[in-house]
């Protein structure tokens, strides 16, 4: 068995009247992150993670944020690109554990819905999917509200000799 780690981070600005996608959730929140797809930072950098483990290089590179195919694309149909990728080189997802940053909204009350969009999307089980959220006590951009940050470790795994 061959068992290697990934880590992912992602960032985008908190916009007034963007929608806030967090884990593939509509968050209620006056303002929302702001990108080229829905902006949810938690799947990118879970995606990055993917990615990197597998040395497939990093979301930008498949996804570009130039390229009008993904123009306001849900970040869970990238998430499932991503997985698709792994498939391709033999490897399965053995976990996932992320965290957000940011003031607010609360996200502890979304977590599970969080943990099911996921683990729906690439066919494992919730107890694989960790998310936590903390603040930055109001410092920096984070505390300010003027942007979300997220971090993601990933573990893959495939057959020894398996592509």
């Amino acid at each position: 068995m061959k068992i290697k780690v990934g880590f992912g981070f992602d960032v985008h600005q908190l916009k007034e009247g963007h929608p806030f996608v967090l884990g593939g959730v509509n968050l209620e929140h006056h303002s929302g992150a702001y990108g080229h797809s829905d902006a949810d930072v938690l799947l990118h950098a879970i995606c990055d993670a993917l990615l990197g483990a597998a040395n497939l290089r990093d979301i930008g590179f498949h996804f570009k944020n130039t390229d009008p195919r993904w123009k306001g694309i849900s970040s869970i149909l990238l998430l499932q690109e991503t997985v698709k990728l792994l498939d391709e080189k033999g490897w399965s997802i053995g976990n996932i554990d992320a965290m957000l940053c940011l003031e607010a909204p609360k996200i502890n009350p979304h977590i599970p819905q969080m943990q099911k969009n996921i683990a729906d999307a690439i066919h494992m089980s919730q107890e694989d999917i960790s998310i936590k959220a903390t603040t930055n006590e109001q410092m920096g951009f984070i505390g300010r509200e003027e942007g979300v940050v997220a971090y993601a470790v990933c573990l893959i795994e495939k057959a020894s000799g398996n592509r």
